[in-house]
């Protein structure tokens, strides 16, 4: 009797406090829910929110569904299909400023960082190991320069032949990473020109790049049709278990803790259902902090999760590989890289403005954007589609709730979105998100703040 007398006691305090923490916030407008993903490991906050009961905590009944491309999920985003998913960083901007589909698409939630990689062929990294310096334990020097490359990308364009390189959306950060190492190697990848009808990406290219979805990208290696490719994980480890490529480089190695995924919904749907959204995104930042805590000791289990056909469905070995801390380049050349995947740390959450102004530079540099814009447009856009205070909202509710602190999170009083000036770049370019079009005419291969094709 005392032992039912106690659990009765705990029920209801329990329920108490869930009632209490809805009072305060207020219930969610829209209780079933269905996100949408694409099979890559950095949908990973989806999935543990889900396993660990945090949408439930929230009062929230989610159904996640793995989508075919990157296309169909923003396309069924904004016809209210999806509720909400997990996309490329750029999908949001992109869609906002109306290149491809035209629609407001926001995000309070960033993803995670890194988490990608660049593998080539076998052929083509017998060619580029010849340009490639070699450190005193045998093994190549890293991070690895496109200027390795160069000379074989030379070679193809004197014997006529394309060099075919793969990435997985046109507004992805694979393309604008690809493109970035490319051109810091002086590989010239092409422009776009949306103004004349070309969204091709290759006007003016040594190396043409085209789309290819990520499952498929190690398949296309093999086939020959593409020399290489961006993808996220697993499929970049997935060419070294199948010994059909090599990984050459991290995004990590070409900008340190660069942010990747982020969560989006429709601003309608946000506008209608803002309690929801603050609760998706209270269960999501506690999925984040999970999958990092204790120096990462729950990645395994986490490994596990994803493994399962109806997320990642890549072996536990694969996906392990890269989410556990370490990163295998050659075969048997395995390093460590502890921040290859990080989720929570470096407040990897939080959706800052100067990340979004960052890939609207690239958007411009690339041609994607047609025409020179204001310092103030770049500011304006980010402020439209980056919505930080929704993520403040999600944050002091659950320190309210006492599951988090405020420790955990940026100072929301002095907070401005703006990270300090990063140079933690491959080619050591300082990038301020402050000043866009000074970034931008910075560089030595892209168009410059007031050209146009």
């Amino acid at each position: 009797m005392g032992a039912v007398k106690v659990a009765t006691i705990g029920a209801t305090i329990s329920a108490c406090l869930v009632t209490q923490a809805y009072a305060e916030l207020g219930y969610p407008e829209k209780e079933e829910l269905k996100f949408g993903f694409i099979k890559l490991t950095d949908m990973a906050p989806l999935a543990i929110a889900y396993e660990n009961g945090y949408f439930e905590d929230e009062g929230l009944y989610v159904t996640l569904e793995a989508q075919a491309n990157w296309k169909v999920l923003l396309d069924r985003v904004i016809d209210g299909q999806l509720d909400g998913a997990h996309m490329l960083a750029g999908q949001p901007l992109g869609a906002t400023i109306g290149f491809g589909t035209q629609a407001h698409i926001i995000t309070a939630f960033s993803m995670d960082l890194n988490g990608n990689g660049i593998t080539v062929s076998n052929e083509i990294w017998e060619q580029m190991k010849k340009n490639i310096p070699v450190g005193a334990d045998g093994k190549v020097e890293h991070p690895i320069s496109a200027s390795a490359l160069k000379p074989v990308v030379e070679s193809y364009k004197a014997q006529g032949k394309p060099f075919n390189m793969g990435m997985v959306f046109p507004v992805s950060t694979h393309n604008y990473e690809l493109r970035y190492w490319l051109a810091a190697g002086g590989i010239k990848p092409g422009y776009y020109a949306p103004h004349k009808g070309d969204i091709s990406g290759q006007l003016d290219a040594d190396a043409l790049l085209s789309v290819t979805p990520p499952p498929q990208m190690p398949a296309t290696l093999e086939a020959g049709t593409i020399y290489g490719y961006c993808v996220g994980e697993p499929w970049n480890q997935q060419a070294v278990f199948k010994g059909i490529g090599v990984p050459v480089i991290t995004d990590y190695e070409i900008w340190k803790n660069n942010p990747e995924k982020v969560f989006g919904v429709s601003k309608g749907w946000a506008d209608e259902n803002p309690n929801t959204h603050i609760r998706v995104v209270k269960a999501m930042i506690r999925a984040a902090k999970w999958l990092d805590e204790n120096n990462n000791a729950n990645r395994p289990e986490a490994v596990e999760i994803l493994s399962r056909s109806e997320y990642v469905g890549a072996d536990y070995d694969v996906i392990a590989n890269s989410m556990t801390g370490t990163f295998e380049y050659e075969k048997g050349d395995i390093r460590d890289v502890p921040d290859f995947n990080v989720f929570f740390r470096h407040n990897a959450t939080y959706p800052y403005y100067s990340d979004a102004i960052w890939y609207l530079t690239q958007m411009r540099r690339w041609g994607q954007i047609s025409e020179q814009k204001s310092d103030n447009w770049y500011m304006d856009i980010a402020k439209k589609v980056y919505r930080p205070d929704i993520y403040a909202e999600a944050a002091k509710s659950l320190i309210e709730d006492g599951v988090m602190n405020a420790s955990e999170f940026p100072d929301f009083a002095t907070e401005d979105g703006f990270k300090a000036p990063q140079s933690d770049f491959i080619d050591g370019v300082v990038y301020d998100g402050r000043k866009p079009n000074e970034y931008i005419d910075s560089f030595e291969i892209g168009l410059k703040a007031d050209q146009s094709l």
